[in-house]
């Protein structure tokens, strides 16, 4: 089994609302800027409390997440009351009851996983205080418990990321382990679900493991050196986040394999270390999502607080990166 030397490169359209769509194309993914388009000027959100239920700190990409959201929130002046659910549906939970009591004007929710949430957002909808899901989404029936889901499409990243191995892996019993993120969590579900339509329809292709490594780079560590132990024939790696991937680099090479030659490694994210490992040829392919939500999200905030009309879903925009383009887009990665 070999890699092709041309991989096609795939967009997938952004779909914003009109009133939002200037702002959205700076801020985007891939856009390689922090700033909103009047961010300076606005004055809408200044003093306003705001609270941020985020997931924890699991990967470099939660971590820009983090910062894009921290950052954005100081220059328009707003009080953000920020908590960290250091991977625990249970504190985020908590925290957003804390913001209730506080009386936020707005909170925003980077939920762990997607169910168990009703009961809390029927407080905040009691309480008369909007929500704004970030990066992942929930699921309930009660769709007015929330005013918008602003993130990717990560079932198109799925399949983004499983037609570039169909365009790029030759052979005929193409093996594949998939490394998922954490467990009901809408990306690794979704992640997988794309990826796994692709592959269904491609008889070359087959799944012959999947498990969860958390999103986290040690847990992929030792979920590779596992995975090695027990396949002797691993040909192709499907990383749901590239945290996972870096982690599966080191067993990989431990066990005295080159990654990249010997396993095909396909990621999500595109942060800047996997482009590192791309020209390095240890990673063949990442399909981005950004972090850098937090100008749109702010720029969403203000809009809800005002009275007026948001879409129901806001998605970003995600590029795929591999041998062919990476090199020309590494100093413009901003996490």
């Amino acid at each position: 089994m070999k890699l092709s030397h041309y991989c096609r490169e795939f967009l997938k359209c952004v779909v914003l609302p009109v009133g939002l769509a200037a702002s959205a194309l700076l801020a985007g993914c891939g856009g390689g800027g922090e700033e909103s388009a009047s961010s300076a000027e606005q004055t809408g959100l200044s003093g306003k409390k705001i609270g941020f239920a985020q997931t924890g700190a699991e990967s470099v990409w939660r971590t820009a997440h983090t910062d894009s959201i921290k950052s954005e929130a100081e220059k328009r002046g707003v009080d953000l009351k920020f908590s960290s659910g250091e991977g625990k549906q249970e504190n985020q939970i908590r925290a957003v009851r804390s913001f209730i009591a506080q009386g936020v004007d707005l909170i925003m929710i980077a939920p762990i996983v997607e169910t168990g949430w009703d009961p809390v957002l029927k407080e905040a909808k009691r309480a008369r205080i909007p929500v704004v899901l970030l990066d992942r989404r929930v699921d309930t029936t009660d769709t007015s418990l929330f005013e918008t889901f602003l993130g990717s499409d990560f079932v198109e990243e799925g399949r983004l990321a499983g037609q570039w191995m169909v365009d790029n892996v030759k052979g005929d019993a193409v093996k594949i382990v998939e490394m998922q993120g954490t467990p009901g969590s809408a990306p690794a579900i979704d992640r997988q679900k794309g990826f796994v339509e692709v592959v269904n329809a491609n008889s070359r292709f087959q799944i012959i493991e999947s498990q969860s490594a958390n999103f986290r780079r040690a847990d992929g560590k030792d979920l590779m050196e596992s995975l090695l132990k027990k396949h002797k024939d691993i040909d192709v790696l499907y990383a749901h986040n590239d945290d996972m991937a870096f982690g599966a680099i080191q067993a990989i090479e431990a066990a005295g394999l080159k990654p990249g030659e010997d396993i095909v490694i396909i990621s999500v994210d595109a942060i800047k270390e996997a482009f590192s490992m791309i020209i390095a040829g240890k990673i063949n392919c990442t399909v981005e999502c950004s972090p850098l939500l937090g100008p749109l999200a702010f720029d969403v905030a203000e809009k809800i607080l005002a009275g007026e009309e948001v879409e129901r879903k806001i998605v970003m925009k995600d590029e795929v990166f591999d041998a062919t383009n990476a090199a020309a887009n590494i100093d413009s990665r901003m996490y």
